[in-house]
């Protein structure tokens, strides 16, 4: 392949004691899908991850048989067949609920997008080939044998995330491609990007526009997540891509601060408050990534907390943390701390931080102990009053370090009922 001098390692290691191979379900399917002289084997993540150590999540196939086989074969050994991706060679066979993602062997004639004209083959290196980079062109028989007909398993090794082929070629392919670069060096990249491919990515930028938002948000979530999204966030702005994907500036220090802290605490990354940090300053920041992604609900909440002006939270005092505990509820609550913590600069260490944030585990907030009943039986009250009656006692209730108990809170009550 141009532009690379890389040499071969050792051959690959044999993954026979791979937990996911001895599985009586990966058993099942490898043997319907091995009968009358087909070859199957693992290929793409559940390879490279077993390489690297880290763990299988699922099980993608490339077989030589054709669809059709596929789900005869399938449907023989009386396992579940659904021809969902058929038009391109793939069939999803479920052995007791597991599903394994099952593609013939293939060359694309012509591609857009996510869609290609293809060809089916009986050849391992020519399906390797149409694949986007070399460390998931890796493929294993049942036995454990990988087979790594484009040397992946040295780029793999070394932390080098290749195309296959012409880095350009590839892009036009499919344009998400771009993003994948920054995602897969984000999680198996070690030392400076791949020259030929970023400088690809670089160039063909502007096909991202072409791309669906629903494409773009899947890709942007899982790499801000990785292990090492800092470095790929900041390559994407260095090389001028991420403020086009985001639609503003972003807050790099802010989305550094706040990694800092969730590795300090031990947490496990959350996509939605990430990109908060990374990518919103006021609330029309918050809608118009919402719309740009279309986010959840659950998402656009979390991203909401971004534009907080969460210098006024008086945080991490304790009676400020329980107040907007009360307010917030517990997962809201603490992603609140993380912001307001990366806002103010604060150590990740900083005890106080840490206390502020850990709340909610040593402390339930309370429940308000009136009734818009008790308001009612007070006397001829209107709806309205009633409502701006229990509004005010339970802000004065939570402003007072929710001490007031109920007879207090009538009491108060009647004096503004009047």
């Amino acid at each position: 392949m141009p532009g690379h001098a890389s040499k071969r390692v050792s051959a690959p290691p044999s993954l026979k004691n791979a937990a996911w191979l001895k599985r009586p379900e990966t058993v099942r399917v490898f043997a319907a899908l091995t009968a009358s002289g087909v070859e199957t084997r693992a290929v793409g993540g559940a390879v490279r991850n077993t390489l690297l150590g880290l763990p299988v999540t699922e099980i993608d196939l490339a077989t030589t048989a054709r669809p059709e086989k596929i789900i005869a074969l399938a449907r023989s050994a009386d396992l579940k067949a659904v021809p969902t991706g058929i038009e391109h060679g793939t069939v999803t066979v479920i052995v007791d609920g597991v599903p394994f993602e099952v593609t013939t062997l293939r060359r694309d004639v012509e591609t857009y997008g996510r869609h290609a004209t293809v060809a089916f083959t009986q050849d391992w290196e020519e399906d390797a080939r149409r694949r986007d980079f070399t460390l998931n062109a890796l493929f294993a028989a049942s036995d454990g044998e990988v087979f790594d007909p484009l040397d992946g398993y040295s780029d793999l090794v070394a932390g080098r995330v290749r195309f296959i082929g012409e880095a350009e070629a590839r892009i036009k392919e499919d344009y998400l491609r771009i993003l994948r670069f920054f995602r897969f060096n984000a999680y198996y990249g070690k030392g400076p990007l791949d020259c030929e491919g970023l400088a690809a990515c670089v160039r063909l930028r502007a096909g991202l526009d072409q791309l669906s938002a629903e494409r773009v948000a899947g890709e942007m979530r899982r790499l801000l997540v990785a292990p090492q999204a800092m470095r790929a966030i900041e390559a994407l702005f260095d090389y001028g891509l991420l403020t086009g994907l985001i639609g503003g500036v972003p807050r790099l220090m802010r989305f550094a601060r706040l990694i800092a802290a969730e590795e300090a605490l031990g947490l496990a990354p959350d996509a939605a408050l990430r990109l908060a940090a990374l990518a919103v300053f006021v609330q029309e920041d918050a809608v118009r990534l919402a719309a740009r992604f279309r986010l959840s609900n659950a998402e656009q909440a979390m991203l909401a907390l971004g534009a907080a002006d969460h210098a006024r939270a008086e945080l991490p005092d304790e009676a400020a943390a329980k107040r907007a505990l009360y307010r917030l509820g517990p997962c809201i609550f603490e992603a609140h701390v993380l912001l307001a913590s990366a806002d103010a600069g604060m150590s990740p260490n900083d005890q106080g931080w840490r206390q502020a944030f850990l709340l909610a585990d040593r402390w339930q907030a309370p429940e308000f102990p009136l009734r818009g009943t008790d308001i009612m039986a007070l006397g001829d009250l209107k709806g309205p009053v009633i409502g701006a009656i229990l509004r005010r006692l339970e802000a004065e209730w939570v402003a007072g370090g929710f001490a007031a108990d109920r007879d207090q809170l009538l009491a108060r009550a009647k004096e503004l009922a009047g």
